[in-house]
């Protein structure tokens, strides 16, 4: 018998005769061990569980980018009184597998969910279905080593953060260009879940807890669940947490170099996880914990988290169910959608930290003052945490978007998370509005595969359009609105437009010899009279203009009938409500 296998032997048994979600010492932990299970191993214990018991299903929703399958487990008790309705928890794990404690922690929590457990845990399953990606990113997991988390305690063996593609996976939700990220949202959107964990390890400051956490930023979720996020649901599970011995602090996203300058709210846009679950009304947490700890107890806290959770949402089953199905008619008829926030540096709280000194001294590399945390010097003091986003853009809701077939990549992305959409049967003509892209800017760089584009400056236009048989309409009126409108509005913080999916709308394609077309020029101005004022005024004006004579030739060309109408026309559409 190999090292490994007497390891998982010792923790199978560990995982239900020990630990079962009791309150626990952060300092001593009943986790032990440096190893985390492999993919191969975590899915045959999965499906082990799922042969033994009938409550439990191993699915598979999809392939990975490097063909392996990508698996979802179930736990989904059958009760007898038909009528009652359950929670849904989703829990995803290995998004980076390189942060495997919500890997290792999933396979305790339903180990001891179903082969021992407890009184308080059996009652749990009566009141929500629990649904468990056992390693999302399956080629990450498969591309194992020892030493890509430079910083990182253990374990000793562990994936890699890239996919097979070397996407970062969590960057991918809105986007979607690996196979990945299409299996996760056509499984999240069936499953329509009231929570969502996603589990992390984080990089960072050092301090003495060994979970932070990332909530759905309140004041970007719909206004029912921000509130109970923030107010209700947050503050519980941090008690809670506390209780289990692993007090928690939100995630030390520094204002300055340490969390002594202070500490602000990571704003989750939809490219993550937690931001794009947002869009759906459902609420979510990044579990980070901390890279300097010890593996065994990273893998705790995690657990612990995961039973913490799973309390509280077979306790308030009813009140998320009916906060959820608020959100969802709220947004279905939604007149404003924002599509910007800002960090408001002019509100904050304190609340106490427990951190570890920030001392400075000099690099014997550099010579150079350099960062370095005293863990012999522990304090608790309270630092500012600043929680609060303002909207800085807003976008009023059309009837419907009208999308050309032509855009089939963004399409299929809309089909993917659900939206309801019509083909038209016959070729229409609409008034719509459209944008007219006056200036973007494109990061020089690439990322995650795509050339970032940010808005600079937009007009809207009302015009005539002919649409054509088989373009597609996307009414305004369904639970998927904010997916839609964050997504189709250019100035979303991670609209298509902004990961470029429309970037061949703003090339031109035809062009002119100026010699020939420069008589045509002269006659212009000679017949219009308000063109010929407004170029020389440019000329005026314009120093750069006025001594660049082909850039003022193209400024005639581009007034001219020669130049084409639909260049920098955003190909996205809006029918406005009458």
């Amino acid at each position: 018998m190999t090292n490994r296998v007497v390891f998982l032997s010792f923790l199978s048994v560990g995982f239900f005769l020990l630990s079962r979600c009791v309150p626990v010492s952060a300092q001593i932990t009943v986790f032990e061990g440096n190893e985390s299970a492999t993919w191969e191993e975590a899915i045959e214990r999965y499906q082990s569980l799922a042969d033994e018991f009938p409550d439990a299903k191993m699915n598979t929703i999809g392939t990975a980018d490097i063909g392996q399958p990508i698996h979802l487990f179930v736990i989904d008790r059958k009760l007898e009184d038909r009528t009652a309705r359950k929670t849904t928890l989703f829990i995803n794990n290995g998004i980076h597998p390189g942060e495997p404690c919500g890997i290792d922690a999933s396979l305790k929590l339903v180990e001891d969910l179903l082969r021992n457990p407890t009184e308080e845990m059996d009652e749990w399953l009566n009141s929500v279905r629990i649904a468990i990606i056992p390693v999302y990113n399956v080629g990450g997991a498969l591309n194992r080593g020892c030493c890509s988390r430079a910083n990182q305690m253990g374990p000793e063996n562990y994936g890699f953060r890239g996919n097979a593609r070397n996407l970062d996976l969590n960057r991918d939700f809105v986007k979607a260009d690996s196979d990945n990220a299409k299996a996760f949202i056509k499984t999240f959107t069936r499953l329509h879940p009231h929570v969502f964990i996603d589990t992390h390890t984080s990089n960072g400051a050092d301090y003495q807890y060994v979970m932070t956490m990332i909530n759905t930023q309140p004041d970007k979720a719909s206004k029912v669940l921000g509130d109970y996020v923030r107010d209700t649901m947050s503050p519980k599970l941090y008690a809670g947490m506390e209780e289990r011995g692993f007090g928690m602090i939100p995630y030390v996203h520094t204002l300055g170099k340490t969390p002594d300058d202070g500490i602000k709210d990571f704003l989750e846009t939809p490219r993550y996880s937690t931001g794009f679950a947002a869009l759906f009304n459902c609420i979510g947490f990044t579990s980070e914990t901390h890279m300097l700890k010890p593996f065994a107890q990273r893998v705790e806290s995690t657990y612990q988290f995961l039973c913490e959770t799973i309390s509280y949402m077979a306790e308030n089953k009813d009140e998320l169910r009916n906060l959820q199905n608020t959100a969802d008619r709220d947004v279905a008829t939604q007149d404003v959608f924002p599509l910007q926030w800002e960090l408001d540096t002019t509100q904050f709280r304190t609340i106490p930290f427990k951190g570890f000194t920030a001392e400075y001294p000099k690099s014997k590399i550099t010579g150079q003052e350099r960062l370095k945390y005293n863990q012999k010097k522990p304090f608790t003091k309270d630092i500012e945490y600043y929680d609060t986003y303002n909207t800085i853009m807003k976008a009023n809701a059309p009837q419907a978007y009208v999308i050309p077939q032509a855009w089939g990549e963004v399409l299929e992305r809309l089909r993917n998370a659900g939206v309801r959409m019509t083909r038209l049967e016959n070729n229409v003509t609409y008034t719509v509005t459209a944008y007219a892209i006056r200036d973007f800017k494109s990061a020089p760089r690439v990322y995650e595969g795509h050339h970032m584009n940010t808005l600079v400056d937009a007009d809207t236009l009302v015009m005539e359009r002919t649409f054509f048989v088989g373009d597609y309409l996307i009414p305004v009126n369904q639970v998927s609105n904010r997916f839609i409108v964050e997504t189709l509005e250019p100035g979303g913080m991670d609209s298509f437009f902004v990961w470029n999916f429309f970037d061949s709308a703003f090339q031109q394609k035809e062009w002119y010899s100026a010699y020939v077309f420069e008589d045509y020029a002269i006659q212009m101005l000679a017949d219009d009279k308000e063109l010929k004022q407004r170029f020389e005024e440019k000329q005026k004006q314009d120093e750069d203009f006025r001594e660049n004579a082909q850039m003022q030739i193209y400024w005639l060309y581009t007034q001219s009938p020669f130049y084409e109408p639909s260049l920098n026309i955003y190909p996205i559409f809006r029918l406005e409500k009458q």
